[in-house]
């Protein structure tokens, strides 16, 4: 099968620029191809995950992936989704997340450098003379479409500075840069970045008289639209200090049944077969094929050992058992616990992100402490409480340990 025509049976293209030529490029011959990612954080999250599996779809179909950290960009920020302008980052930080990044993304592709090339494009973009920049390449962006973009558009209330309208020419330059310098035909991405991505095209045909390519792709949503990747604590990250590999199995063991065999398409190498026949079904086949697909997705992202800890620390909470050294756990200095309520514990553990949400759970009947059911908001918890360990439950399936040093 054309791997094109793949993608789009496991649904995961939505937008392209030129979906015939695209579809036989990369069905007949070896295309560089590139996905950029600022480096805003010192991991990528879930968030990523689609682009992370299509980098690696491609190269396995023997196409060339070009992986941009966006050192340069990451300065000025993108304003996609975002209602207030990202905080500024020093430069060592962004350093520190680059290299943190090219770690992570290392467990998805063949990293011969004839097989991958990593660029980051601060080596460009911090070069650049700005008035000779802008005199040459602004002149080709319209700022009437520009602020046609949604991501721009989603802004225009709260305010939109001009530093971050550069982000639009900045991204559409690094398209052109390496196009320039690395024969790359094409820019993928997330469905989010489709201005970015068609603003960088039109800037190659006007410079280059030349025609290159872009795809964007599904984000990883519940069947609902609601993206996936958070938690009650935060975002479910690629680094196991953020995210545990016990808490990452336990996310994708904990996934809403509708998202099942969309997770299979979009993050998976199942075949499209087998994924149309789990689609039948539920009860435990459906629990076995979630088990399934937290331990390939955490055997991906941490380790083999690692999926298969979590694996047996999971099946054993759900059995009642409480033994288990891979669950998530906070520990609180004895001087901290001077009989603590218990929506205070909930947020502490990061099992709740107010006393308010804790408060709602309590009172659902959704909190227990080694299988016993609080059901007083006021309930008080000091150290000779906790003694040797306590196991927190949250709902059915969510577990954590609070213990005292």
């Amino acid at each position: 099968m054309n791997i094109y025509d793949e993608m789009k049976a496991r649904e995961m293209v939505e937008q392209t620029t030129n979906e015939e030529r695209i579809r036989k490029l990369l069905g007949g011959e070896k295309v560089s191809f590139y996905i950029g990612y600022d480096a805003t954080a010192d991991s990528l999250h879930v968030g990523h995950f689609v682009q992370l599996s299509i980098m690696r779809m491609l190269q396995k179909a023997s196409h060339h992936p070009i992986v941009l950290i966006g050192g340069g960009t990451t300065k000025v920020g993108d304003p996609t989704g975002k209602t207030d302008m990202r905080a500024l980052m020093d430069n060592e930080e962004i350093d520190y997340n680059v290299e943190r990044f090219r770690v992570q993304i290392a467990k998805f592709l063949d990293i011969d450098e004839n097989k991958t090339t990593f660029v980051n494009n601060d080596d460009w973009l911090s070069k650049l003379n700005y008035i000779d920049f802008i005199r040459e390449y602004g002149v080709h962006f319209s700022i009437n479409r520009m602020l046609t973009a949604e991501a721009f558009k989603t802004r225009m209330e709260r305010g939109l500075s001009f530093f971050e309208l550069n982000y639009m020419i900045m991204q559409s330059y690094d398209f052109l840069h390496l196009f320039r310098n690395n024969n790359c035909l094409m820019q993928l991405g997330g469905n989010d970045q489709w201005s970015n991505i068609i603003s960088g095209v039109d800037l190659i045909r006007r410079m280059e008289k030349k025609e290159a390519y872009g795809m964007t792709f599904k984000l990883l949503t519940t069947r609902d639209g609601v993206k996936m990747g958070k938690t009650a604590g935060g975002a479910v990250w690629l680094d196991r200090e953020k995210t545990s590999p016990y808490e990452f199995y336990q996310y994708w063991r904990n996934i809403a049944d509708s998202s099942v065999t969309d997770c299979m398409k979009l993050l998976t190498e199942i075949s499209l077969e087998e994924i149309a026949e789990i689609d039948k079904f539920d009860g435990e086949q459906l629990n076995r094929e979630k088990e399934r697909l937290a331990f390939m997705l955490t055997s991906l992202i941490h380790s083999e050992a690692d999926a298969t800890e979590a694996q047996q620390t999971s099946r054993a909470l759900f059995k009642g058992n409480t033994v288990g050294e891979g669950m998530p756990a906070t520990e609180l200095l004895s001087s901290d616990i001077n009989e603590l309520d218990i929506l205070a514990i909930l947020v502490k553990c990061g099992l709740t992100s107010s006393r308010g949400e804790g408060r709602r759970l309590v009172e659902q009947g959704g909190i227990s402490i080694d299988e016993n059911k609080i059901d007083d908001i006021g309930f008080m918890i000091d150290k000779d409480f906790i003694g040797d360990g306590i196991i927190i439950r949250k709902g059915k399936k969510v577990f954590h340990r609070l213990t005292v040093v």
